[in-house]
């Protein structure tokens, strides 16, 4: 019999403090500074000093995929104790991420609410079912491997940072003044005065509520101004080869993450009917057993189980909170680095028989039709 939610010990951990998160903020964001300080400075030293360049940039990758870390405890509420610290620090975190934090919290949100439901999630790691896959011709079979093969993160997460959130904008503008346009044109100019109460009313597709609509504008005005100071600072050149190197190589970091703790042989795999939220927590959800200098960079998320069922227990305590219930968590999937290659391999979902599956699996299925 799986435990219950009421038999972990959770409410002990849930308690954030604002001295361990301010000094996370510190031992992330001074080290990001002087890194970046020390650019230019290698950029211009002789040979010999500037294949120190590498590494700075790959300190540089893996304070990122921190401070994004950092941005997700903030949209969980959890980094701080009040959400009048969580909010502006997320925010910020999210302009050094180049990604809105608001819009994709309350995306995250989703993920959370509704883990393990294949139905339901929509996201960069959304599955086809076995099903659709079938219906495929051998190209769009062929095609659709190709998009979840490991490599594509790095097209994936630069896309997913730094073309996404302002392709957003921009498509969001543009739906907003073509809804204004077709109402002046349908009403003339006494279509003026219902301006207001329409774009009151204005939904969009890129973004859900008024406050993401806003975090998407500020995000995108700080985040432009500060590449076009860093630009002036370092010389574009420079600033856009070391930038889109840390950004890329960062995005795709915790996205692979993201996706290991999801996707693996014999994850919980439900749709809408059935689902359930434990299940989704303990079954669909993996936790790592890494390095301790990976865990400190990915501030704990390898306890991942425990992060699912308390979503509210800061970074800073999710180890703790793992090993008070190990004996409750003993079933749950637990991977190291070396099994991140066979679960990039599920792909598929199988709707029937509620099981991840991979395209070779799925390819035998072809074979046997």
């Amino acid at each position: 019999m799986s435990p219950r939610r009421r038999d972990f010990q959770l409410e002990a951990f849930r308690q954030g403090d604002d001295r361990i998160a301010s000094w996370q903020l510190i031992n992330t964001l001074l080290p990001t500074a002087l890194l970046w300080v020390s650019v230019p400075t290698l950029a211009a030293a002789g040979p010999a000093l500037r294949l120190l360049l590498l590494p700075v940039l790959l300190l540089l990758v893996l304070f990122s995929a921190r401070s994004f870390a950092l941005m997700h405890d903030c949209g969980h509420e959890s980094l701080f104790k009040t959400r009048w610290l969580n909010r502006p620090v997320g925010f910020l975190l999210g302009c050094l991420n180049a990604i809105p934090q608001h819009p994709w919290s309350r995306g995250h949100a989703f993920h959370h609410k509704h883990n393990g439901n294949w139905d339901r999630y929509r996201g960069p790691s959304a599955l086809l079912t076995l099903s659709d896959y079938l219906a495929l011709s051998p190209r769009q079979r062929w095609f659709y491997g190709l998009s979840r093969h490991p490599l594509m993160l790095i097209p994936g997460g630069c896309y997913y940072l730094l073309v996404r959130p302002r392709l957003e904008l921009v498509l969001g503008v543009a739906e907003w003044l073509t809804s204004m346009a077709s109402h002046l044109s349908q009403k003339g100019l006494a279509g003026l005065a219902e301006l207001p109460k329409l774009n009151r009313n204005f939904r969009s597709s890129h973004w859900y509520t008024s406050a993401e609509c806003i975090d998407l504008f500020a995000n995108n005005l700080l985040v432009l101004t500060s590449w076009w100071l860093m630009g002036s600072w370092l010389g574009h050149g420079l600033f856009w080869s070391c930038y889109l190197f840390v950004m890329t190589l960062s995005a795709a970091l915790f996205l692979c993450i993201f996706f290991v703790q999801h996707n693996f042989a014999d994850s919980y795999a439900s749709g809408n009917e059935g689902w359930d939220y434990q299940r989704g927590a303990l079954e669909g959800s993996s936790n790592l057993e890494m390095p301790a200098i990976l865990n400190w960079f990915w501030a704990d998320i390898s306890f991942h189980s425990i992060h699912h069922l308390c979503e509210r227990i800061p970074n800073y305590r999710l180890r703790a909170c793992h090993e008070a219930n190990a004996v409750l968590l003993e079933d749950c999937a637990r991977l190291r680095l070396e099994d991140f290659p066979s679960s990039f391999r599920y792909v598929l979902w199988n709707s029937d028989t509620k099981k991840l599956l991979t395209l070779t699996e799925a390819n035998v299925s072809v074979a046997n039709c």
